[in-house]
């Protein structure tokens, strides 16, 4: 006897009033396969994924599980069937703790000491840093995508759905889950996988399904395909190839000496000794995994923390350690945080309303807002930026989170700055639209200004920066020359080894003496 399909969907489709997510769209998943789910942002792979779990209902369609059709209303019947979800935009409890969130999804006979302790033999055995007793509002992104990776492991599911589950861990994590995810395969777990990481797809997953516009539109093995034929298939052309100039940097933008701040959270990550420096014309990157004293780092240079020591951030030569974020943007920075939403944009807000945030040439005399200025601004953003979304009135919230991200990289692009700094630029954004922000950081480098780069995403710092540098624990590398990096370099630093290793060319002994302090 045939054994059936783990899961079989026939016609699935989900319409709202801007747009069709689903298009009858088919896919079957064998018992042990790791299936890939392809496509652009806005492609309808997150939808679909959330109908599977019960998050969304379907108009269309049907879903079968083992060979028989099921209903799923919500997550808990998802689970009870044997789904587990890791979400690209966490569903965790910001006031509870990490254990008290895990708790929730499992079996109450379970008590809760137990479900911390497994936590932390999970944790140890995949490699991944989470405390069990951390509450949820102190974590930083990285660190609740941890907690969901876990969260999901521990139920030992049927079908396991990963959307972008390696975005914010180190080339080493990244292969021990790959071992793990190979491992539950060859127990008879099923696994789809959404990235836009096309190695990743090639090298882990059996089966790709490609979607474009919420239908199907192919189906491969990706084994048996390159980055470019995947790309091919996802958008119907090649993303657009970086051109890159590394002319001479110009005068110091921002420098940042000796910078040592105790985080406000108790559960953040002390700042030690931070030292660098981003001139004009260049774009300097910062590694590490999530967690590592980025958030607090980010938070002293956008001005979001104004304690940092008097003379311990300057920018263009002035002292703006204890200058606020408006008065910061007046001297040209601009800076894109990590949170889209609630930090970013303001959820309920339309896309033309929170360009509010950041142009406030918009607001009149006596306050009148120039609201035809702010849609015709927010359309342009919109062609400019290739963004997916049902035109400049759309609610922030109601765009994907790539097309979001390409709104708010566009935004502060388009604004003209001295200094731009970015968190996580391309974090859940297809390849095509990674490739189209790249070239604008490159552009924008190109015109003179001094760019800052934290990304967990090895291969993008690789691709744009002049210099990087690794921060751990909250202190940070030397900086190291692009053609001195390398993912293994840079991996092996992400644990805080670089002053066992051989200084790199070209860097000052006192910059090296300030990570020994």
């Amino acid at each position: 006897m045939n054994t059936p399909a783990r899961l079989e969907l026939s016609g699935i489709s989900k319409r709202y009033p801007a747009v069709v997510a689903n298009d009858g769209v088919s896919l079957s998943v064998a018992p042990g396969a790791i299936h890939a789910v392809l496509g652009e942002n806005g492609a309808g792979k997150s939808t679909l994924m959330k109908i599977i779990y019960g998050v969304v209902k379907s108009d269309a369609g049907e879903v079968r599980f083992n060979g028989r059709p099921v209903r799923v209303r919500n997550p808990h019947e998802a689970r009870a069937l044997g789904i587990s979800m890791v979400f690209q935009h966490f569903s965790l409890f910001d006031t509870l703790t990490v254990a008290e969130n895990v708790w929730l999804g499992q079996d109450r006979c379970t008590s809760l000491d137990e479900v911390a302790r497994n936590i932390e033999a999970k944790a140890r055995e995949y490699g991944l840093d989470v405390d069990p007793q951390r509450p949820v509002h102190t974590l930083s992104v990285g660190e609740m995508q941890r907690v969901e990776i876990i969260r999901a492991l521990l139920t030992r599911p049927q079908l396991l759905i990963l959307d972008e589950p390696t975005s914010v861990l180190t080339p080493q994590a990244v292969e021990r889950l790959f071992v793990v995810l190979r491992q539950l395969a060859e127990e008879g777990c099923s696994i789809l996988y959404i990235s836009h990481k096309l190695h990743e797809i090639r090298e882990l997953c059996h089966e790709c399904t490609v979607m474009r516009a919420g239908r199907v539109v192919a189906s491969c093995d990706p084994s048996q395909e390159t980055n470019a034929s995947l790309s091919r298939l996802m958008m119907g052309a090649e993303p657009e190839r970086l051109q890159s100039r590394r002319g001479a940097p110009g005068a110091t933008l921002l420098e940042v000496a000796d910078l040592s701040l105790v985080s406000e959270d108790p559960f953040g990550t002390d700042l030690h000794a931070i030292s660098l420096q981003v001139h004009a014309g260049e774009v300097v990157g910062i590694a590490g995994v999530s967690g590592n004293g980025q958030g607090e780092l980010l938070a002293a240079l956008s001005g979001e923390d104004r304690r940092a020591p008097a003379g311990s951030v300057r920018m263009d030569g002035e002292d703006v350690a204890r200058a606020s974020p408006g008065l910061r943007r007046k001297h040209g920075l601009h800076f894109v945080p990590e949170e889209r939403l609630g930090r970013g944009a303001v959820p309920t807000l339309s896309l033309a309303q929170n360009l509010l945030l950041t142009r406030h040439e918009a607001v009149g005399r006596l306050g009148w807002l120039r609201l035809g200025q702010l849609q015709a601004h927010a359309r342009q953003l919109i062609e400019r930026f290739q963004v997916k979304a049902g035109g400049p009135d759309a609610q922030a919230r109601s765009l994907s989170g790539g097309n979001l991200q390409k709104f708010l990289v566009g935004r502060e692009i388009d604004g003209g700055p001295r200094l731009l700094i970015l968190s996580q630029p391309t974090w859940g954004v297809d390849v095509g639209a990674a490739a189209h922000i790249h070239a604008e950081i490159l552009a924008l480098r190109d015109a003179g200004c001094a760019v800052l780069v934290v990304s967990d995403e090895l291969d993008e710092l690789l691709d744009l920066c002049d210099r990087l540098h690794v921060i751990a624990g909250g202190r940070l590398s030397p900086a190291l020359p692009r053609a001195e990096a390398s993912v293994e370099r840079i991996g092996g630093w992400m644990s805080g080894l670089w002053n066992d290793a051989p200084a790199p060319a070209g860097i000052e002994s006192k910059e090296a003496a300030h990570v020994q302090g």
